[in-house]
């Protein structure tokens, strides 16, 4: 089987290099400088334990295919969909993404899909080049198909199939943790509020008073879920299972900046992940009838600083809350 990995950036050139190292055939799609530098050089994957270049083959698009390939796809929300659009549909497809739309925008251009809850903490920043910090592993992945399908008895027969269970165990050789889920959303719903965050991180940094405001957002995250009646991983039961799987280690010569939001804004990309991140729970707020005042106004902060690439971590904590005020108080006239 063959893993053609679709935006090897901090989660996919993590994902791809732990899977080539365990002794698979993997294949990396990346644009620009990125591709350019894994082509001529391979990838560089810096861990707190390692600093490995390994020659791992790269495109810069779709390439002839196989039936035993794979297609992970690991870009933003926002590009999800002109990156699958070349490839053929006959073939699975794993979201290895944040939020919890692209499975269903996947299945209705392709019928196997499979959903990954990533929690892999790591950092792409310079072309051909990816730091994981995860210790002793670089990251815990939750896989199932999707939907999940439930029989006449409330049994779950489709979110564990063969290729599930055989993706679990080609990820588990090398450096990560994956286990195979009936539930997957369940985990990617609870992984949805904690990112939540990201936003927050992107435009104060981690300055006094950010905590504050990502509660905030957490806490009205969750109440529109529970209200829309969606199950949602919790904290505790994150934290438990985590547990010693995956610390978040310092690497030598390498600064974390902030996570994937953050280094969006860090490279000037003009576009950010937080429409379907915040967004998804204004959207579900609309849809229920509960107001999402702290939400609405960390997905349009981020999504200005993105388009007029504004620095990371440049606007005060004060100025962010007294935006998220203003907009409660509207909200609640």
């Amino acid at each position: 089987m063959r893993y053609i990995v679709i935006g090897a950036g901090a989660v996919g050139g993590t994902i791809g290099a732990r899977l080539f190292q365990g002794g698979h055939e993997v294949l990396l799609i990346a644009r620009g400088r990125h591709y350019e530098a894994l082509r001529t050089g391979g990838l560089r994957l810096i861990t707190p334990q390692s600093d490995e270049t390994l020659p791992i083959p790269a495109a810069d698009g779709p390439v002839p295919t196989r039936d035993d390939d794979v297609l992970v796809v690991a870009t933003k929300s926002q590009d999800t969909v002109a990156a699958l659009d070349p490839w053929p549909r006959h073939l699975p497809v794993v979201c290895a993404q944040n939020g919890v739309e692209n499975e269903r925008t996947v299945l209705r251009r392709f019928e196997r899909v499979y959903g990954m809850c990533v929690w892999l903490p790591a950092l792409h920043l310079e072309p051909g080049t990816v730091a994981a910090y995860g210790h002793p592993h670089s990251g815990l992945l939750h896989v199932g198909r999707y939907p999940q399908a439930v029989d006449d008895q409330g049994v779950d027969d489709q979110g564990v199939d063969d290729l599930t269970r055989q993706m679990v165990a080609d990820l588990t050789k090398g450096g990560l943790v994956a286990l195979a889920q009936t539930d997957v959303m369940r985990w990617k719903y609870g992984k949805l509020i904690g990112n939540l965050g990201n936003a927050v991180e992107a435009l104060c940094g981690h300055r006094p008073g950010a905590d504050a405001v990502y509660e905030r957002a957490r806490a009205e995250g969750a109440a529109v879920l529970k209200e829309a009646g969606i199950p949602f991983s919790g904290q505790e039961e994150e934290r438990e299972l985590r547990g010693h799987l995956v610390d978040l280690l310092p690497i030598d010569g390498v600064t974390r900046g902030g996570g994937s939001s953050w280094q969006s804004l860090a490279r000037s990309s003009g576009s950010i992940e937080t429409d379907y991140l915040n967004g998804e729970i204004v959207l579900l707020g609309r849809d229920h009838g509960v107001p999402t005042p702290v939400n609405e106004v960390l997905q349009l902060e981020s999504g200005r600083y993105a388009r007029e690439k504004l620095p990371p971590g440049s606007m005060p904590v004060e100025r962010l809350t007294a935006l998220i005020d203003e907009r409660s108080a509207a909200v609640s006239r």
